[in-house]
């Protein structure tokens, strides 16, 4: 893990993948499993139930309708060499752990059409193998997050997640705590918490169910880019309910189903940010941002961080908004 001569920004170098056209030489496709690592958790439905089980040396759980493994193409390891270098070219060991949640073992399934229990059944393991990594020693953050699309960076087209921890917080959420802190300090507010209230009902709004709101962030990084966030102050994912689980899967699958109606063959990328769940003071209101791949960035975006946007996020909200109600009704049942 490479850092940069001056900023908090950090690289590291890793094997590239090779892309995946045909379903059925996936890995990830059922039938395919001895491509990957050993499951180290593979729910099978049976009986009306979801048994939970993993493979064996040289047996591979079969029927499964969702599987996690490490990676084999992993960004991080703990078997990593101990070796730091000093600056100017200051390393650290890439150390963590990196695994893949396949999400379906249906090969054309997206994750704007998985269903709304899958997606329930996908974000109770998300919250299963996070509770297990914050136990593991030299975990001091765990990223999750999905990419579609090759412009996501999507090397293999069958949905999956990857979960990938670090020794230390990524600079993107150590910012975004900070300046929640100092906020809430100043303010005796959180800054989300602020946020939500003020998004409610208003222009950005996308959609909301009973405990989270989808809507476009006031200033983006990205067109069409919107934010899912719980409605009341919550910090850490790994404690939601049942019940919260199957709404966030609500506005979850209604939201990325809209999003790719609204516009043919889109890439897109969704990332989770959450507070560490370790002892640690700065914790931010969590939630989930989705970044659609609709325009290039230009070299202002990408030579000072100041971003051009085509079209204003109320714009895009309206759009959003009529696609995904619409998509929310289907999946409810209301004509």
């Amino acid at each position: 893990m490479r850092k940069d001569y001056v900023a908090e920004r950090f690289m590291i170098v890793t094997k590239k993948e090779d892309p995946v056209s045909d379903p059925k030489k996936s890995p990830y496709a059922p039938g395919n499993e001895s491509m990957t690592n050993p499951s180290v958790l593979s729910l099978v439905a049976k009986d009306n139930m979801l048994q939970r089980l993993q493979d064996s040396e040289g047996d591979c759980v079969t029927g499964w309708s969702i599987r996690v493994f490490e990676s084999k193409n992993p960004a991080v390891s703990i078997n990593t060499e101990n070796t730091y270098t000093d600056r100017p070219h200051y390393s650290e060991p890439a150390y963590g752990y990196h695994y893949v949640i396949v999400a379906t073992p249906k090969t054309k399934d997206t994750f704007s059409t998985i269903d709304t229990e899958q997606w329930s059944n996908i974000l109770v393991v998300v919250q299963d193998r996070l509770r297990w990594l914050y136990t593991q020693k030299g975990v001091t953050y765990v990223s999750i997050y999905a990419n579609h699309g090759e412009a996501a960076g999507s090397t293999n087209h069958h949905p999956h997640l990857n979960m990938v921890t670090f020794s230390t917080i990524p600079p993107v959420i150590e910012s975004e705590a900070e300046a929640s802190h100092k906020i809430l300090n100043e303010k005796g507010v959180c800054p989300l918490c602020q946020t939500v209230n003020a998004e409610i009902g208003g222009p950005r709004q996308i959609l909301q169910t009973e405990g989270f709101i989808a809507f476009c962030p006031w200033a983006p990084s990205y067109t069409y880019e919107f934010w899912i966030c719980p409605k009341k102050h919550a910090t850490s994912f790994s404690k939601i309910t049942q019940k919260e689980i199957n709404d966030l899967s609500l506005i979850l699958r209604a939201t990325l189903g809209g999003l790719v109606k609204s516009f043919k063959n889109l890439s897109y990328n969704f990332v989770f940010h959450l507070s560490p769940e370790k002892k640690n003071s700065r914790q931010i209101h969590w939630h989930i941002e989705v970044y659609p791949i609709t325009d290039p960035w230009s070299g202002l975006e990408r030579g000072y961080g100041v971003f051009l946007n085509k079209t204003s996020p109320e714009e895009a909200a309206e759009k959003l908004g009529a696609a995904c109600r619409k998509e929310l009704a289907g999946l409810v049942g209301i004509v």
